[in-house]
């Protein structure tokens, strides 16, 4: 079930659920996803589903990280991004193959243990990760052409917004549990010092996990 053919199925069918960017689908196809998830599940590790990878937490659907991917590439290859919720490790790896440099906050420790061996494993080497509470991104590192979050506030934190760089943006999950809406905003700068505006695009329905505040160790 982790077989070239079984990714090719999983590919086949993004493609005919719209996603077109084909370094998105190379990444996704080269990706090895049995490697995110437990032992136990990585007969349906190509499936396209989100699967458990425990601490209430999921590895997310390959059509969403395809979405969320291609959304992070339309504009051209962000030289810097932001990745809230590191998670196990797989849209992380995912993102890793397609853009220069990537920041990657985690608040749970003992995920943000596994999602480093994982990246190590397969030889990611682009991407720097630190505990951290997503709703405060990570600000030293910024300004970032792309801020993408695997999890869903009620409402777009201020501080991650002050962290974009001019034409930037996020790509993220708003809304409660149940009424979430995979959500675009980019950062429009008119020219003058400190003048700028947020135009905001909605894309489709999701179904995330909350967006916490705090560290777990």
């Amino acid at each position: 079930m982790t077989s070239q053919r079984t990714r090719e199925r999983l590919i086949s069918r993004l493609r005919d659920e719209g996603i077109e960017n084909q370094q998105v689908l190379d990444a996704i196809r080269d990706t090895p996803r049995h490697l995110f998830v437990d032992e136990a599940l990585a007969h349906r590790a190509y499936e396209d589903t989100a699967l458990p990878i425990g601490f209430s937490q999921t590895i997310s659907q390959p059509y969403i990280v395809a979405r969320m991917t291609e959304l992070a590439l339309s504009l051209g290859v962000p030289g810097r991004l932001l990745e809230i919720g590191t998670g196990c490790g797989y849209q992380t790896a995912v993102l890793a193959q397609l853009v220069p440099r990537v920041f990657s906050v985690e608040r749970i420790e003992p995920l943000l243990d596994r999602a480093i061996e994982n990246l190590a494993q397969i030889g990611i080497s682009n991407v720097v990760c630190r505990l951290a509470d997503g709703k405060m991104g990570w600000e030293d590192r910024g300004p970032y052409n792309v801020i993408l979050s695997a999890a869903a506030p009620e409402q777009v934190p201020a501080e991650l917004l002050e962290q974009l760089a001019p034409e930037g943006m996020i790509i993220i999950p708003v809304g409660r549990e149940g009424k979430q809406m995979l959500t675009v905003v980019q950062r429009k700068d008119d020219g003058k010092a400190d003048a700028r505006d947020y135009q905001s695009y909605e894309i489709e329905p999701v179904r995330f996990v909350p967006l916490l505040s705090g560290i777990s160790r």
